[in-house]
């Protein structure tokens, strides 16, 4: 069973369209990347599944318990700007967290220390910066161990070194519960995640598991850095592969080139004899990443109705 089922959801804002027939399956432990610009629908959806906003048409299961029906699947939820009592502790909060989940032995410390507030257990949430507060939400909502584990841009409000531990945390909980999450921040969303989709105007573009994804995808793309070398002229072999007709595109940052080639094959050994002769740093094929499938999608509307199998015929 899917932890999330989700079948031709709707949702309207007056004339406004947020959701167009959204169809999403979320695997059973899973970590479940939602990838949008802002605006997409994203946190549109998140509401939808938390039962804070009510659908126009449509149906969500989580957990085989269809949402708004009475009863309430097992899920925590990191909304996108979570707020506070200010005169609490973080300890405080949590412990309020766990008495309205009637949880006998809350794991409060432990939580704490996951989330990395631990020496800030008794400080007063008025003084936490924003990325704390984000800690803190992520926190609340692990904390009765939910079987879905729902975040709205979990890691967007903290700096690079906040962004690993809590990527680490999601790595960590991988199995233990099933993580639903929308970013706009496509590098992260790759190194966490097992399964992706990318919506557009509220519009499902894609979902795949990530590794299916970034192998139906890959780009006829070589990325070369030489050496620095005084008899070294990029500038004259970048004009003479710009003229080349197998060459689509040259792409140059000093001694860094990214060239998008017609054919990948050919390309290879004409890239071998052109630049054998130069010192080499690197010389490989580049592979797909997210970011370059999500720009590929929602730049050229006619990706939309394509399915996976007809693209990589």
């Amino acid at each position: 069973m899917n932890a999330i089922e989700i079948r031709q959801l709707v949702k309207r804002f007056g004339p406004t369209l947020a959701l167009d027939a959204l169809d999403l399956n979320v695997p059973t432990g899973s970590i479940f990347a939602f990838i949008g610009p802002n605006g997409a629908g994203k946190t549109t959806t998140l509401n939808l599944m938390t039962g804070l906003a009510k659908a126009t048409s449509g149906s969500i299961m989580i957990g085989g318990i269809e949402v708004g029906q009475g009863a309430y699947p097992s899920i925590g939820f990191l909304p996108d700007t979570p707020d506070f009592y200010g005169w609490m502790s973080a300890y405080q909060f949590l412990d309020y967290i766990a008495r309205l989940h009637h949880m006998e032995k809350p794991a409060i410390d432990e939580t704490l220390e996951w989330v990395g507030l631990s020496a800030v257990r008794n400080r007063k949430l008025a003084g936490f910066s924003r990325g704390m507060k984000q800690r803190l939400g992520l926190a609340q909502a692990i904390l009765p161990r939910p079987a879905v584990l729902l975040l709205d841009e979990p890691v967007s409000a903290l700096d690079p070194s906040g962004r690993k531990d809590i990527l680490d945390l999601m790595n960590y909980l991988r199995g233990q519960m099933s993580i639903f999450f929308s970013t706009h921040i496509l590098n992260d969303a790759e190194r966490v995640c097992d399964h992706v989709g990318i919506i557009h105007q509220g519009k499902l573009l894609i979902q795949a598991d990530r590794d299916t994804l970034l192998a139906q995808f890959i780009r006829p793309v070589f990325e070369i850095e030489f050496l620095p070398d005084d008899s070294t002229d990029v500038s004259g072999l970048v004009r003479q592969l710009e003229a080349a007709a197998w060459v689509e595109k040259v792409e140059q940052q000093g001694l860094h080139l990214r060239l998008t080639v017609r054919d990948a094959s050919f390309a290879q050994w004409e890239l071998i004899q052109q630049v054998g002769h130069l010192p080499l740093l690197r010389f490989e094929r580049a592979n797909a990443t997210l970011e370059d499938i999500f720009l590929m999608l929602t730049g050229n509307p006619k990706h939309v109705s394509i399915p996976i199998a007809e693209r990589t015929a």
